[in-house]
């Protein structure tokens, strides 16, 4: 890491770090431990303040239209698979979407499906968590960092804080016959002590009423950047990290359904989005994260809104095709309903969801299936899973952000 970066103005502090490279040899270098969180909001442009305004009107938006929806709850797991493919990306698993969307969640057939489905289950809890009005905690957050982890190989470390020192990146320009230490884009805290204070000190912040003090989306900028800087796991820090951002807004009640995808816009500006952190560790750049972060979240919104949107679009005209044909049982919209909710699903989950047999569900995937509603994933698989052609459509064709 280039310690010349570090300004003054720095919302932290350097502190000594030394270790043993197994062929280099001893080193010493310095990782930066940020200071707690400021109660107040940090000084903003005028710019910054009203590209926050627009941010907050996009969310209020968003919400206003999940609120109207017969089931808010209907869009949430299409959406949240896009977004476990968008932050899994950015972290260097990648799967395709359409593959992420209509993968089997309790047999996934590639390691990277996996890993991508855990954050599926892991946002899952973290909503249900939030949703009970639960505060973050510490060991919240080591839950979370489980789930992303189980079955990969670092499962065994996973689910509790670093007990090492991590690097992140590596500078354009670093010696490659250098150690891994000084080659690093960044140094984040080290474990032990330091670590543990911070994360402690970030989640009581979390916990305290900052209403009136700090905007929601000001405040969700900061707890990101904090978390991100602290880097406290071995891996998925990203995962978690952007997760906590949705979680802070539905626990800050700008949200009352997390169905906010933010991560697509974030990797379509990764290096942007690497540059924006490391410049408020390096000179206390807050202004410019914040706009930066502020106009992520406004785009994310107006995009998420407009998938929902075509996805609600989309229910009407399927369930238009079942009455112009001579099906007329509830049943069958209830299906509908159910393949927007899920972007792949089994005949057992219909037979589950809708609380019929299993002959009569499997008839009905036949029926709709005839009508060009629904088709089936694989058919040479053992366990047939089926989708809706028109829903897969609008989920893979929802343009960068």
């Amino acid at each position: 890491m280039d310690l010349s970066m570090f300004r003054k103005s720095a919302p932290g502090v350097l502190v000594p770090i030394s270790g043993n490279d197994p062929v280099l040899g001893r080193w010493e270098h310095q990782a930066f431990v940020p200071t707690p969180l400021p109660t107040v909001e940090p000084p903003l442009s005028g710019k910054t303040y009203r590209m926050v305004a627009d941010a907050r009107a996009a969310l209020a938006a968003l919400d206003s239209a999940a609120r109207q929806l017969p089931n808010p709850t209907l869009l949430r797991l299409p959406t949240l698979r896009r977004e476990a493919q968008s932050t899994s990306a950015l972290e260097g698993t990648y799967a395709p979407l359409a593959a992420v969307l209509v993968a089997d969640d309790e047999d996934p057939p590639t390691a990277e499906l996996l890993e991508i489905l855990n954050y599926v289950r892991a946002a899952n809890h973290g909503f249900a968590w939030v949703g009970e009005g639960r505060p973050v905690t510490a060991s919240f957050l080591s839950e979370l960092q489980g789930l992303l982890m189980r079955g990969t190989p670092l499962e065994s470390v996973s689910g509790r804080l670093r007990d090492s020192q991590v690097v992140i990146g590596r500078r354009a320009h670093a010696d490659p016959r250098d150690f891994p230490v000084h080659q690093a884009r960044f140094v984040p805290s080290p474990e032990g002590v330091e670590l543990g204070a911070g994360v402690d000190a970030l989640v009581t912040w979390l916990r305290e009423d900052h209403r009136g003090a700090i905007d929601p989306v000001v405040a969700a900028a900061m707890s990101h950047y904090q978390f991100e800087t602290l880097h406290p796991f071995r891996d998925g820090n990203g995962r978690v990290g952007r997760l906590l951002i949705v979680l802070h807004l539905v626990g800050s009640r700008v949200l009352s359904e997390p169905t906010l995808t933010v991560s697509p816009w974030f990797e379509a500006r990764r290096g942007e989005y690497y540059d924006r952190l490391l410049a408020v560790s390096t000179s206390g750049d807050w202004d410019a994260f914040v706009a930066f972060f502020s106009e992520g979240l406004r785009q994310a919104a107006d995009s998420t809104h407009e998938e929902m949107r075509a996805l609600v679009e989309v229910q009407g005209e399927l369930k238009a095709v079942v009455r112009a044909s001579t099906l007329r049982a509830d049943s069958a919209h209830a299906l509908i309903d159910l393949a927007v909710a899920n972007p792949s699903f089994t005949v057992r989950k219909v037979e589950a969801d809708l609380g019929i047999s299993y002959g009569r569900a499997n008839k009905l995937v036949g029926q709709l299936c005839e009508l060009g509603v629904l088709d089936v994933v694989d058919p040479e698989a053992y366990k047939r899973r089926f989708f809706a052609p028109r829903v897969l459509d609008v989920l893979t064709a929802r343009p960068q952000v």
